[in-house]
Order: structure tokens, then C-alpha cells, then sequence
């Protein structure tokens, strides 16, 4: 499979690393130009090229990016693409984001919305960076950990979720788009390692208007 990695921070790097651990075929972009990628490349052995190559060449397109620059992308490149959206809202990065503030969408929606022709699954948002290459079991492993995923394509949440149990966790499907807010920033399930049941009971206790402490989810 080939994976098309938008953005070279924490969890672009993971996410590569572990394409290329499992036998994918990995390009990296970020937003300075493949030239700044050399120590990227020469550590993980993966590709680098521009965010718009990036997204032609990956079967799967992951976006890794701040939600405050998913608008400076274009959005040809990633028609028909499967488009992994790892984003989350935190408002002194990206600013104040009405619409989200007022719970009248998530922020996969807003990804979906910039980008009409990808097929946006909301995944790998709800795990710290660190965690990523670290945490995962086989399948089968007791108290593997679970991650959930949302989307609005039921065959493009199946490729996602095969990926995700390639990367050592269970999927667990969280519903729609605009169900994604379950596991957004500051809710039960965000970024606390959970298996398959909990993480379950934790997608239903949440609530659109309350939040975790901020920070809560790195202790």
C-alpha cells in the first residue's frame, strides 16, 4: 500500500515509521519542501516530496497537519483520496473556531468540507504521538488497545480499520462524521490508552458541552 503523509511533525513521523516497519511504501511532505526532509528520510527510510505529491501518491493519505493550516491546502490532490484525518481543535494553536465552539460541527467535518472529493476518516487523533510506535499488540493480545474511527464511507472506514489493526490496535467504529466529536480534544475517550469495552463506555459518556481539565489526557 502506498501512504501519502500530509505534515513531518510527531505524529507524521510515527505514522511513517510504522508504514515503512510494515512494508508500505511512505512520502513525507511537509510544509517547507521535501529539501528540509533529509534527516526525515535518512531515519525512517521513507520518500519526501511536496503536500500536493503526497497526497497523489498515497492510497491512503494521512493529514497531520494543525487544524488551523488545513486550509492552506489544495484540494485536487486528494480527490478519491481515503483521507486519514488525525486533526484536533485546540484553540490557543489555531485560534477561535465559532463553529466548533458552539458544537455545531467537529472538526472532521470541517476537513470533509475543505476537501468535498476525499473520503475523510477521523483516526489516530485520540493517541498521544509518543504512543503510537509504542503501544500497540497483535491482534488476539489481552487488554489491547483500542482506537476509535468515524466517517461517513463504510468501505473507506474498512481500509482504515485493517490499517489500524496492521498497527497494533483494535478499531473501533464511532459512528459518522459528524459523531467524531466523541473522541475530539478533552473528551473521556481522548489519548488515554483503553481496550475495546472501555473505550466503548467512554464514547457513550460523552458530552458535546463538557470537557476534561485541560491537559488531563497526558498524565
Amino acid at each position: 500500500m502506498k501512504i501519502g503523509i500530509i505534515g513531518a511533525g510527531y505524529i507524521g513521523r510515527s505514522l511513517a515509521t510504522l508504514g515503512m516497519r510494515q512494508g508500505h511504501d511512505v512520502m513525507i511532505s511537509n510544509s517547507r519542501g521535501p529539501a528540509t526532509l533529509g534527516s526525515t528520510v535518512s531515519a525512517i527510510g521513507c520518500k519526501a516530496g511536496t503536500a500536493e505529491q503526497a497526497a497523489a501518491f498515497g492510497d491512503i493519505v494521512v493529514l497531520a497537519v494543525p487544524l488551523r493550516n488545513v486550509g492552506d491546502l489544495p484540494a485536487g490532490p486528494f480527490e478519491g483520496k481515503i483521507l486519514v484525518d488525525t486533526c484536533n481543535y485546540y484553540p490557543e494553536r489555531d485560534g477561535r473556531i465559532d463553529a466548533l465552539d458552539r458544537h455545531e460541527t467537529t472538526t472532521s467535518q470541517i476537513v470533509a468540507a475543505h476537501f468535498p472529493a476525499a473520503r475523510v476518516v477521523k483516526a489516530f487523533n485520540a493517541i498521544l504521538a509518543k504512543d503510537i510506535e509504542t503501544t500497540g499488540k497483535p491482534a488476539g493480545a489481552p487488554k489491547r488497545r483500542a482506537l476509535p474511527i468515524a466517517g461517513d464511507d463504510a468501505d473507506s472506514k474498512s481500509v482504515v480499520a485493517a490499517w489500524l489493526d496492521e498497527c497494533g490496535y483494535d478499531p473501533l467504529d464511532a459512528g459518522a462524521l459528524a459523531d467524531s466529536w466523541r473522541f475530539e480534544r478533552a473528551k473521556p475517550a481522548y489519548c488515554i490508552p483503553l481496550d475495546r469495552e472501555t473505550l466503548k463506555t467512554k464514547l457513550a459518556l460523552a458530552e458535546r458541552d463538557v470537557e476534561l481539565p485541560h491537559g488531563s489526557w497526558r498524565s
